[in-house]
């Protein structure tokens, strides 16, 4: 059986999705105030800033993968209007239920469905953008999955990958210490969980730096990568052209 990483630790394939089904089952009641503690309220502007570089138009198709709680679906549904669609998915029933009953709260009733970014249900070059956010570090392969996303896109169509990345050297210890002595206090004062924030954390070690996903794209299938750090490289926003 094949073998992969969850966090610092090497499981076969099949545990590792049980592993982060689980933590994702035990955060996603918590994950909103969590991701606000984390990032010291940082994560909303990286969020905005992604909006911001989707520049989205009225009627365009969206795919947000690993959509979570909903804060991209929201944005780009009020971006392309009653015209367009927004799909919000994810493979984590518990988070996805969570996003979509936020999102009903507030009048949006957005197509939601349970799908893996590496086998998607979806036609080739059904949509516009396609975003994954904060989601693709967890997924077991992937090549497979940004393939997958490449493949659902029409040609000229967009990639948006948010995802935690490689820190600037300089705040490579403090960055660290809060990371693996923070963080997991956090996650068991608030949510009651220590081992799945550092889990989070070591997910983001084990992650593609910037360079290394920008190539990982370009061999999916997108003839022109961007990278932009924020927050000194903490996390980057990937923007892929499909060829």
């Amino acid at each position: 059986m094949s073998q992969t990483h969850f966090g610092f630790e090497t499981v076969d394939e099949t545990v590792k999705a049980r592993k982060v089904k689980g933590v994702f089952d035990s955060v996603a009641a918590k994950y909103d105030i969590m991701n606000d503690l984390m990032s010291m309220g940082l994560h909303r502007a990286w969020k905005a800033y992604t909006v911001a570089v989707a520049n989205l138009k009225d009627g365009d198709r969206v795919l947000d993968i690993a959509g979570g709680t909903g804060d991209l679906s929201r944005a780009f549904a009020r971006k392309v209007g009653e015209r367009g669609m927004v799909v919000h998915t994810d493979i984590n029933e518990a988070m996805l239920r969570t996003g979509r009953d936020r999102l009903l709260d507030e009048g949006l009733a957005l197509p939601t469905n349970l799908c893996d970014a590496e086998q998607l249900p979806y036609p080739t070059g059904s949509f516009d953008l396609v975003s994954v956010a904060f989601g693709l570090r967890n997924m077991t392969h992937k090549d497979l999955a940004l393939a997958e996303m490449c493949r659902v896109l029409r040609p000229g169509g967009r990639l948006l990958v948010l995802e935690f990345s490689k820190v600037a050297a300089p705040l490579q210890k403090p960055y660290d210490w809060y990371s693996f002595s923070v963080l997991p206090r956090i996650g068991s004062l608030v949510a009651g969980d220590a081992d799945s924030y550092r889990y989070l954390a070591e997910s983001i070690r084990m992650h593609p730096d910037q360079a290394t996903l920008k190539a990982m794209m370009k061999t999916a299938g997108f003839g022109h990568v961007d990278v932009h750090n924020m927050t000194g490289g903490v996390v980057a926003l990937h923007v892929g052209i499909k060829c």
